[in-house]
């Protein structure tokens, strides 16, 4: 029954993450999981649920196309929504549904967590938005974004990254797997600086 519910839940975002590259922040996401998690007892079906349909809310077509709309849009609360019908309809065990919902609404940096499986999924989150993997997924962001017209719009966001969201890592595990992120952000940020010299626009 679990690979049945997990099958259909990433079908569902495979089908309806877009743009397609929003796909791949799933599975990695779920795999970033699984590393920190190694060692800990939680429910990791909760953990799958809530890594894959945590952002169907920032998808393409369904999210507001208007850039007034979209600045209003509370897509945690449309995910919370959608995932409860979404497991249900995919025969999820109905009494850990609360939990996976629980899980998505405190999964962004600012949230403060009370679960395991809540603790786990934010501090993945984090990690995601760290390194190589944060770097590609905020660049790509300029240009088809309406907050991020050119690189210099990006390049703060990348720093405040750097600085506010290390020490915001719960878990012993995420914080080891953050490391070489951090080095790697810090880098690319440095080289920024040297080759721009102040001429990012």
């Amino acid at each position: 029954m679990a690979a049945d519910y997990r099958s259909l839940i990433a079908d569902t975002i495979e089908r309806e993450a877009r743009p397609v590259d929003k796909y791949g922040h799933q599975p990695r996401l779920y795999a970033l999981t699984q590393a920190i998690g190694n060692g800990l007892t939680y429910d990791d079906d909760v953990v799958y649920a809530a890594a894959w349909l945590h952002d169907i809310g920032v998808f393409a077509g369904n999210r507001p196309d208007d850039p007034e709309a979209l600045g209003r849009w509370d897509h945690v609360a449309y995910a919370c929504d959608r995932v409860a019908v979404v497991l249900s309809q995919a025969e999820f065990p109905a009494e850990k549904i609360p939990t996976v919902l629980d899980a998505i609404r405190t999964h962004q940096p600012q949230d403060n967590p009370l679960t395991i499986e809540a603790t786990i999924l934010r501090d993945a989150d984090i990690l995601e938005q760290l390194g190589a993997i944060g770097i590609l997924r905020a660049v790509s962001k300029v240009g088809r974004d309406t907050r991020y017209a050119r690189f210099s719009d990006i390049a703060p966001v990348l720093r405040k990254a750097l600085a506010e969201l290390p020490p915001k890592l719960r878990l012993k595990r995420a914080r080891e797997l953050a490391a070489p992120k951090l080095s790697a952000l810090a880098g690319f940020l440095q080289a920024v600086d040297a080759e721009a010299s102040g001429l990012l626009f």
